[in-house]
């Protein structure tokens, strides 16, 4: 592949990335739960990471264009995004509220979280399956796996950049004011209760 396909397909992937959306909310609010947002980008990574080696075995076209497993996909997606928002508007985040919790336990629960939400959300299937194939040439002599491969790499790349700045800049910020800490957790969490619901209407009104 070319530098200038790769150009391309970044600059567009960027712009997708940089909406705020369902992993932005979560990396916020796990910025202001615990001591790092590490191990939540982490599990937003590995969500997203998932749906990269999914592609590249070839089957991302075989589920996405499955109806059926699109929609168990979203509803199951839709209904985990409700349940963390509704606990995030329940019990708000405020800087160093984790500190008195295990450390492990924290982390590996926010990890896990993390991986729920990307891993769980359709949209993400869906770039695989309509974004990356405009951008993959099967005459240029690398084999189709390979070029999913990369471009998996920087879009992977791209999250987890976007998503450590989103998460570290909201826990610098907002470390000294937990009022208003409380304020951007609650627009998370109505965030992602929104993004659940709009899943939901969107896919069952088909």
């Amino acid at each position: 592949m070319d530098t200038t396909t790769l150009a391309a397909f970044l600059a567009v992937d960027l712009l997708l990335v940089f909406t705020p959306g369902a992993d932005w909310a979560y990396a916020i609010s796990a910025g202001l739960r615990g001591r790092s947002v590490v191990p939540a980008v982490t599990g937003l990574i590995a969500g997203h990471a998932a749906y990269a080696l999914v592609a590249v075995a070839g089957l991302a076209v075989i589920v996405a264009s499955s109806p059926a497993a699109l929609t168990a996909l979203t509803v199951a997606g839709a209904g985990y995004l409700l349940w963390l928002g509704w606990g995030v508007l329940r019990q708000p985040a405020v800087p160093a509220a984790a500190a008195g919790e295990s450390a492990d336990a924290s982390r590996l629960q926010v990890l896990l979280k993390g991986f729920g939400i990307s891993g769980l959300n359709p949209k993400a299937l869906l770039l695989y399956f309509s974004l990356f194939p405009q951008f993959i040439d099967p005459a240029t002599g690398w084999p189709v796996a390979a070029q999913t491969g990369l471009l998996s790499t920087v879009h992977l790349t791209a999250c987890a950049v976007v998503y450590l700045a989103v998460g570290v800049l909201a826990r610098t910020v907002l470390s000294t004011r937990p009022s208003a800490a409380r304020v951007v957790t609650r627009i998370s969490g109505a965030m992602m209760i929104a993004i659940g619901a709009l899943l939901l209407v969107e896919r069952l009104a088909r």
